[in-house]
């Protein structure tokens, strides 16, 4: 299984924009070592918000055009749409929920089986959450400090689409997120617009 495993801090330097949501990761920016601080066509703005999108979310290239393909399919604008996709994976509603803290540690707990939807086992990363699923770290797996400490000390960093069990060490998916509820800072429009000549 492919997976993204470029240095963080690095790649937040190179795109401009602190992707990995740690909190030291554009400690050592300086101007103009962004792709950003130089003046882009427009092809290379489109291709740096994409790139940017597909950090947010640890998301490999092929699968990334998979969701571009069916976002186009959606009623609703292809940019929200896509990222409503992303956002309903349950790597990143692990990492949502606060039982890691960062969308790589969010995979590697659900690849490893720490992470249960509906009272099941699923260690698929890119498995899609659907509305009012519950999300819930496995009870053995309640006794790893990190996990432990990870989920109760983010009981005030709560999305209004996600609910929070804080006794149970569980989560529920209870609504599709408004796009302005999207912590992520990008121009949807401009991923889309890359994608138009190739999907």
């Amino acid at each position: 299984m492919s997976k993204m495993m470029n240095p963080r801090f690095k790649e937040c330097r190179r795109l401009g924009l602190n992707v990995c949501g740690h909190p030291k990761a554009m400690n050592r920016q300086t101007k103009g070592a962004s792709r950003a601080d130089k003046k882009l066509s427009n092809y290379g703005m489109q291709l740096l918000e994409k790139q940017r999108l597909r950090a947010y979310y640890g998301v490999m290239e092929k699968q990334f055009v998979g969701y571009v393909r069916e976002a186009k399919k959606s009623n609703d604008q292809t940019g929200y749409a896509l990222v409503k996709i992303l956002e309903s994976r349950l790597d990143n509603l692990v990492y949502r929920l606060g039982f890691a803290s960062s969308i790589r540690q969010a995979r590697q707990m659900v690849v490893h089986g720490h992470i249960k939807v509906n009272g099941n086992k699923i260690d698929i990363p890119s498995y899609r959450v659907n509305i009012g699923d519950e999300i819930s770290l496995k009870e053995s797996s309640r006794n790893i400090e990190l996990f432990r400490d990870n989920f109760l000390s983010n009981n005030f960093n709560v999305y209004p689409y996600l609910k929070k069990d804080m006794n149970n060490f569980s989560g529920k998916f209870i609504r599709l997120p408004e796009r302005e509820e999207i912590p992520i800072e990008i121009e949807d429009q401009l991923v889309v617009e890359f994608y138009s000549r190739l999907v």
